[in-house]
């Protein structure tokens, strides 16, 4: 059984472009599903039980292209998110997203993960389109 998932896109964009519009959480809200409003350290998630306010901080690396994100829950638990911005060419560049099995009973890992998983296919996808247009 998988604890993690790979994604990844390709854009039509610098890396650097897309290193500040990516790590910039006040973004998250257009190209994500579940972050709803991002403001002074702290965000709004939407989930399957509603809506939850968490701690997010954002712990960017512009040379190496990392881009972490650390929500931390009202129960206590924290949740990192890890990415990658990587140059292809003077055009381009790919974004790779690592997905952490989300903290759910065993039996319920591989669905809950797959389920993210397509989730954040369709935002990288919507990324793509925000960060290949501007």
């Amino acid at each position: 059984m998988d604890s993690f998932k790979v994604e990844s896109v390709r854009i039509k964009t610098t890396r650097e472009k897309a290193f500040r519009y990516i790590s910039d959480p006040k973004n998250l809200p257009q190209w994500t599903h579940a972050f709803k409003e991002v403001l002074n350290g702290k965000a709004i998630m939407a989930t399957q039980a509603g809506a939850v306010e968490v701690g997010l901080r954002v712990r960017g690396t512009a040379s190496e292209g990392t881009i972490d994100w650390h929500m931390t829950f009202p129960d206590g638990n924290v949740a990192t998110a890890y990415s990658r911005l990587v140059r292809e060419s003077a055009e381009y560049c790919i974004y790779s997203f690592i997905l952490m099995a989300p903290p759910v009973p065993l039996e319920q890992l591989e669905g809950a993960l797959n389920q993210q998983a397509h989730i954040l296919r369709d935002e990288l996808t919507k990324l793509n389109a925000v960060l290949s247009e501007a």
